[in-house]
Order: C-alpha cells, then structure tokens, then sequence
C-alpha cells in the first residue's frame, strides 16, 4: 500500500550510525518486498535480528487434495468447521493454486506461546467473528467483525483475542496485496472515485519494545512447511521504523457501494488485487434505479476466473438457502447466476443488506479434503427448475 507510515525513534538519515543511550547501537533491518525494488520499511532494533540460536522441527503443513480439476460448482458449510484451541492448527486450506491458499480458521485461543511468520506468502484475515489485537515487531491492531488485516510477507506477529468464539476467512498470496491501481493516481493517492480512502486504514499503533534474551520460539512458513526456529531476543524489539511496507487494517463496514441506474459488475466491489486474483466486498448498498432494473445479477459465464464467495452476513438475495460462514466455488468453464426465482422475486426491491467476500483467481482451484468434508453435496444441481 503506498502509504507512509512511522512509529517511535529512528535516525534522520538511511543507513548511518543509531546509537543507544546507554552506549552501542541500534541494528537496522530492511523489511522490503520484490527484492530491493517494491515497498519496504526500515526497522531499528535492540539486539541484532540474526541470531538464530536453534531449528528444532520441520513438518509438513501442505493441504491435501480431493479434486485437483474441478468443474463441480461447490458449497461449504464453513460454520461446521470444529474449533481448535491453537491458532494454526485451527487454520484449515479450502482452496489452492499456485497462487494462494484460501481458507477458514476457528481459533479458540490467543497465541501466545509462539511467534509466527510466513516467509512465502502475504495474508489477508477477515474477521467473521472475534474480537482482539493483532501485535507485530511492527506495531499493533486492533481488530473487530469485519476487519480485513493485511498481514506481509515476513511479519512476525501474534494475535490475541478477547473471545473464544472466533470465526476467520483467510487468504495467503504469493504476490503482494495492494489496493486496485484504477483508485489511484500515479503518485498511488486514493482519487474521489474510490470507494475507501486512506482515513478508513486502520494502521498500526502502540509498538511494543522488548529488551529480553531466552529462547524465543518463531514458526516459520514456507514451501509448506512449519520450521520451529528458536531466536536469542525477542523478536519484538523495535524501538522505531518508517516506511511503506507494514500490516494494516481495513473494514468491511468503510466501504462505499457504488451502484448505478442498472446493475453493477463485480469490479465495482473490488477492495484489493494481486498480480494473480481480486478480492471484493459486497456491502449493504441500494439497488439500481432504472425504472425496468433488475436488481438480482445476471447469469455469466466463467470464463477466465474461479469465483469464491464467502458469505458473512444479511440477506443473500441471489441465493438459495446460503447462512452465514458458507462459501460457494463458481468454477471457470460453466456459467452461474442467480438461483432459479431470485431474478424475479428482485424486482421491485430498493436494497439489500446483504455483507460478503469475494474472491476470483486467474488459475482454476483445486479443491481440498478438508473443504469435502464441508460440502452440501447438492449445490451444482442448485439452477435446476
């Protein structure tokens, strides 16, 4: 996100002498993305951010595949996934490609014991349910239902939350998260069109310090794999930084519908892209105001895209018994569309309620066996009459 941001004490030049008060100095570390060329962020620490005192396990965290190409239009009960008390056990993959990992979390304990940081992909969690503060070496969150946290590649953070009844969607991607380029100027300002801007970013706040040496456990994604690192200090101990590479949070709720006179395509929705799929938030928003509109989408073809729908709450007019937590695969190859009967019982309605998370990927995705075991079994039959 081309946003500057900074927090606490660093020096007024790059790359010079920042000396402690004690005596010593601070160590600096570049936190940057797409080597020495994307957004980046320079941090200031109390102990050297190398010291790797030990690796104790590596296991395998990859997702098990039911169907690896799929044409079955699919719905998953999301809310029957059980709770587990830890938070990366609680973290189980839907869908994959080669791209992402889209999935679902029912978390019912802060994590605490550990540190986590995924060294290959950017995260975006969506907060269904729950309460808490996100804390980072980077600063810290708050969160609520229906924040989006956009978490890079390389952050080590925890996560607290104030409740036991947590409900997440997330989405892991290989490439950087930025919002749409068509909301921006070529200086990367959010232009009048947009519907967000950068006073809705909820950035991050209250950095915590720690000056502690012990064996501090850091479990490390990548390739999908859970390395369990021990580092020497705490990995929290930031005394400033600045920059434009940090996690930051955004909701749902500040999003700005744009309608029109006739029914809007998707990209109005759109909240955030990659360099391989869009994320996209339907909100509560009046419906079109031609006098002939037809306020349900119409039918189109999957063509170029796998659509995922995450369903968080309201009325999902287009649909057929859909409750919250459901999410719904449109794969590319066949059309979809409103449910047999949406169509017409939409005309003549002035709104909707309804609050959802959009997500299409450019490649086909593969479906996992932690997804089939969700599966109603009978939605591709769904536009039958």
């Amino acid at each position: 996100m081309p946003l500057y941001h900074k927090l606490g004490d660093f020096p007024q030049k790059r790359h010079t002498q920042f000396e402690k008060p004690e005596g010593g100095f601070y160590y600096e570390q570049l936190f940057g993305t797409e080597g020495f060329h994307g957004h980046s962020s320079l941090s200031y620490h109390v102990h050297r951010p190398t010291q790797v005192k030990e690796i104790l396990n590596s296991y395998s965290v990859e997702p098990k595949i039911a169907i690896g190409k799929n044409i079955k239009s699919l719905l998953f009960k999301g809310f029957e996934l059980k709770p587990e008390n830890d938070f990366l056990d609680s973290r189980k993959a839907m869908l994959v490609n080669k791209d992402c990992i889209i999935g679902l979390a029912a978390p019912k304990e802060s994590l605490r014991n550990y540190f986590y940081k995924n060294a290959d992909a950017d995260e975006m969690l969506f907060i269904h349910r729950g309460k808490g503060k996100l804390r980072t070496m980077l600063g810290n969150i708050p969160f609520e239902y229906g924040d989006y946290l956009i978490i890079p590649r390389g952050v080590i953070y925890q996560i607290e939350f104030d409740t036991e009844d947590n409900r997440l969607f997330y989405v892991e991607s290989y490439s950087p998260f930025y919002t749409p380029k068509r909301y921006k100027n070529q200086s990367g300002q959010h232009l009048e069109h947009s519907p967000f801007c950068e006073r809705d970013f909820i950035l991050p706040n209250e950095l915590e310090t720690h000056d502690e040496k012990g064996d501090f456990l850091i479990k490390i994604k990548k390739e999908g794999m859970i390395h369990e690192v021990v580092y020497a200090t705490h990995p929290f101990d930031v005394v400033g930084w600045d920059g434009y590479n940090f996690p930051y949070g955004f909701s749902i709720h500040n999003f700005e519908p744009i309608t029109g006179r006739v029914h809007q395509p998707p990209p109005v929705h759109q909240t955030f892209e990659t360099a391989a799929f869009v994320v996209c938030s339907f909100c509560p928003r009046l419906y079109d105001y031609h006098p002939k509109a037809i306020p349900a989408p119409y039918n189109h073809s999957n063509i170029d895209s796998d659509e995922v729908l995450y369903y968080v709450d309201g009325d999902f007019m287009s649909r057929n018994n859909i409750e919250q937590g459901h999410i719904t695969l449109h794969p590319k190859g066949i059309p979809h569309g409103p449910a047999p009967g949406a169509m017409e019982r939409s005309i003549g309605h002035k709104e909707t309620q309804e609050l959802a998370v959009m997500v299409d990927t450019f490649r086909p995705l593969m479906v996992t066996e932690e997804a089939m075991g969700l599966d109603d079994g009978q939605y591709y039959k769904s536009w039958c009459e």
